[in-house]
């Protein structure tokens, strides 16, 4: 009689059909993705238990267990600096510029160290976070190493997924063969692999703000921000109301952001014309509903970091960051 592989519990408990069936426990998906991050797991099993918790949609408790075990696997320098604010960018843009990433430069540049992850090229026609930084000139790091060293020069740095875990890197690029994402997509963006204490977040489909906030609060996670960001990056929409999930001092709770550019016409960009980010940034170029972009989501930092305590007031120091930044660097130099 064949010995049954050790993985074939966990698919067992997701794929047994509608009755049968039911979702892991915390516990269960640490020991399950701690097997496949050790590359204990034939290639099948791997796809059949990526699907099987894809096609019902991960519970928090499974997106916890998933990021213990991922966290867990990360292999960091022992030597990093306080990260304040942890700012996942996995989704890539379409459709808009990553205005955001002005944000997270202008946060760093006034004293806030900022570490920011994500991955490249899963999805073709989109506009990446690492590529646009090297555009910008801005230096991307290629191992945690040269994160910390980053972080210690300019208060900012940016590590691809590939050179901080590239095993989740790998599972990632599965979409091309399953043809659909997989969990990993969702686990990444929890890695916060420096502790921060503050995680703000962008997601595309709404009920992931649920299941974001309740696993970061399983992982206790002390202060995030969540919300339904433009093409699912932590990019606050001015034009329209945004609602955000949070957690403060390990408290659920959630809260709505008023439009601060009511009644703008929000196109659409024909082509993702990096440049004009730098103009933006140094002054060399108008563009108001760039301009808004940045200091809308530099208010729902600023007011998750405790730098502010209302909506009002953080979106008027967001404004006055903007108008005294260093218009010479890009860089986030402290």
């Amino acid at each position: 009689m064949t010995q049954e592989h050790p993985f074939a519990q966990y698919v067992r408990i997701l794929g047994k059909g509608p009755t049968l069936s039911r979702a892991l426990t915390e516990e269960e998906t640490y020991a399950a993705v701690s097997m496949i991050l050790r590359g204990e797991v034939e290639p099948i099993q791997l796809g059949a238990f990526l699907c099987l918790i894809r096609v019902k949609t991960e519970t928090p408790e499974e997106l916890a267990g998933f990021a213990r075990a991922a966290r867990d696997s990360l292999v960091l320098p022992a030597d990093a600096p306080a990260v304040d604010l942890d700012w996942p960018s996995y989704a890539g843009k379409s459709r808009r510029l990553p205005w955001f990433l002005l944000s997270a430069l202008l946060l760093a540049q006034n004293g806030t160290t900022v570490f920011m992850h994500g991955t490249e090229g899963h999805t073709a026609g989109r506009l990446f976070s690492g590529g646009a930084l090297e555009a910008l000139g801005v230096p991307v790091a290629a191992t945690p190493e040269e994160a910390v060293a980053h972080l210690r020069a300019r208060r900012f740095a940016y590590l691809p997924l590939a050179g901080m875990a590239p095993k989740l890197h790998d599972i990632i690029g599965l979409k091309s063969v399953l043809g659909l994402r997989n969990p990993v997509h969702t686990v990444a963006r929890m890695l916060n692999p420096f502790g921060a204490r503050c995680q703000i977040m962008g997601v595309a489909h709404p009920p992931y703000r649920d299941a974001h906030q309740k696993s970061a609060a399983l992982l206790g996670q002390p202060y995030m921000a969540v919300f339904k960001g433009e093409g699912g990056e932590a990019e606050r929409r001015p034009e329209k109301p945004c609602e955000v999930y949070t957690i403060a001092d390990g408290v659920l709770g959630a809260e709505v952001w008023a439009p601060t550019a009511a009644g703008t016409t929000v196109r659409h960009d024909e082509t993702l014309d990096i440049k004009r980010l730098a103009a933006l940034w140094t002054g060399a170029a108008e563009d108001p509903e760039g301009r808004d972009v940045v200091i809308a989501t530099t208010a729902v930092a600023l007011k998750l970091l405790g730098r502010a305590q209302s909506h009002a007031d953080a979106e008027d120091l967001a404004a006055q960051l903007w108008r005294t930044r260093n218009t010479a660097s890009l860089a986030g130099a402290a």
